[in-house]
Order: C-alpha cells, then sequence, then structure tokens
C-alpha cells in the first residue's frame, strides 16, 4: 500500500480530489478554521456550485456571524444565512449530555430541504481530531447523509491550519470558538436571554484586551466562571476589578476566575468527561 503524502501539498491535492467528486455542496459554515477551509477550497473547485450557509440563532456570537461574513466575501463565496429553531426544541434547552445532538438536527434540518432542492450534498467542517471528543452531534449527521471532507482525506487540526496557512486562509490561526450554548452548565436551561450575557461579557472581556476566553455560566444563568490561558491569569489578577465590571456589566451576579486556566470542552467534566485540550 502506497504511503499517504501527509505534506502540505498532498493533503491539499487530496483535499481537492474528494471535493471534485461533488456536483454541488452546501457547506456547514460557522466561519471557523475547519469549516472556512472547506468553503473555500469548496468554492476554488466547483465555484458557484459551492454554497456556504451560516446558521444563525442565539447561540451564534454576533462577532462571529460578522467575521463568517466578512470572510466569504474576502474570498468570493458564494454565502446565505439560515435561521435554526434549536431553542424552540425542549430536548435542546433542557441542556442534557445530548443538546449537540438536538443542534447539530436542528442545523441539518434547515440544510436538508435546500440540499434538496439543488441537488447538493451537505458538507460539515469535522476533522479527524473531532472524532475522539464528545459530540453527540456527529450522530445526527450521519442519519441525514452530511459528509465529512476533512476526515475522509484524514485531516487532523494541524493539518487543517496548515493548508490554510498555505492558502492564505484568515482562519489559519483563529482560535476555536465553540457556539455560545457550550457556555451553560449541562442541567441549567439554554435560553436567549443567556445566551446574550454570555456572549455580551465575552466580547467585553475580549475589549480588555483577552482575545481567548470563556465565559461559563452556572447557577440558571447567575454566575460566570471566566477562563482565560493560564499564560494571563497573573495579567487577569491586575485587571480584576476591570474583568468582574465587565462580566457582571453583562447581567452576571457574580464573576469567578477559574484557576486551571481556559480549557476547551471544559463543561464536559459534569458529564464525567475529560476537557479537551489546553491551548
Amino acid at each position: 500500500m502506497a504511503a499517504v503524502d501527509r505534506t502540505v501539498d498532498g493533503l491539499l491535492r487530496n483535499l481537492r480530489e474528494r471535493l471534485r467528486r461533488e456536483q454541488r455542496l452546501l457547506v456547514a459554515f460557522s466561519g471557523g478554521a475547519d469549516s472556512a477551509l472547506v468553503a473555500a477550497v469548496a468554492a476554488e473547485v466547483l465555484g458557484p456550485a459551492a454554497v456556504a450557509v451560516t446558521a444563525v440563532s442565539a447561540s451564534l456570537p454576533r462577532a462571529e456571524r460578522l467575521a463568517a461574513k466578512e470572510f466569504a466575501r474576502s474570498r468570493g463565496i458564494a454565502h446565505v444565512e439560515v435561521a435554526t429553531d434549536e431553542l424552540d426544541r425542549p430536548e435542546y434547552v433542557a441542556n442534557a449530555g445530548d443538546r449537540c445532538f438536538h443542534c447539530k438536527s436542528a442545523l441539518l434540518d434547515a440544510l436538508v430541504p435546500l440540499a434538496e432542492l439543488s441537488g447538493a450534498a451537505i458538507a460539515l467542517g469535522t476533522n479527524v481530531d473531532d472524532l475522539g471528543d464528545h459530540r453527540p452531534g456527529q450522530r445526527a449527521a450521519a442519519a441525514r447523509g452530511a459528509i465529512a471532507p476533512l476526515v475522509d482525506v484524514g485531516l487532523t487540526k494541524a493539518d487543517v491550519r496548515r493548508i490554510s496557512t498555505r492558502l492564505g486562509l484568515s482562519t489559519a490561526d483563529k482560535p476555536a470558538a465553540a457556539c455560545l450554548s457550550s457556555r451553560v452548565a449541562y442541567g441549567d436551561p439554554v435560553t436567549a436571554g443567556v445566551l446574550a450575557r454570555i456572549d455580551a461579557a465575552e466580547a467585553a472581556v475580549k475589549r480588555l484586551g483577552f482575545e481567548v476566553c470563556r465565559v461559563r455560566s452556572h447557577a440558571a444563568g447567575t454566575v460566570a466562571r471566566l477562563e482565560l490561558p493560564a499564560d494571563e491569569l497573573a495579567r487577569a489578577g491586575e485587571l480584576r476589578l476591570e474583568l468582574d465590571a465587565a462580566v457582571r456589566g453583562a447581567g452576571f451576579e457574580f464573576c469567578a476566575l477559574d484557576l486551571q486556566g481556559f480549557r476547551s470542552g471544559r463543561m464536559n467534566v459534569l458529564l464525567g468527561l475529560p476537557a479537551v485540550t489546553t491551548p
């Protein structure tokens, strides 16, 4: 068996070849590095037959929505937005361990009619590293026949960033930005009010110079647990009053700083699962 070419050129070639197998494609485009790479390469090889689709709801940070629109515009990618109804689904609002399943179901329920109308496949930005994480949404995607081109050609997150750098994508080094609902403690209801509070608090923290941050909501939206990179905790201590004012000004009653620092998927510990990584 021939060895897989793991160079940037080889991986990019494989991704292009995989996407060329689709006549038409709808790319679920959140604006993150993974879906941005799929959208950019799909537009390159399929032209207007590839359309990036961004799901808009209260769980999408306003800054991410604007960034997705700008990325598509700057790369000449056909781009549309669709409204999703996850907050109307009791199972999603209940925020049990399978919340992501209901979120992905809402996304695909919005995309499937568009795909059927245009004869397109639906592509997600899932990469190989995602397969080992707690992501119930992958079951919903598989049940509806969505494809994962990055997985099909064996791309890890590091590969995505290397290829994105080669292509000059502005998302190459973009920090992970999960949906706002991932900040709500499992068991606490997900509401539009809580999500707006989190969005406003994170925006305020970023204005203080902390580009990577998570505001985790606990106790039904009264307590905010602020996660920052471990190497920025000392500066956070110096700015504790400003951070407290920023977070409480967004509507939280209390602001706590997590001394372990930022870790993706930190809420997973409430399900007895490990967090993902420490950047």
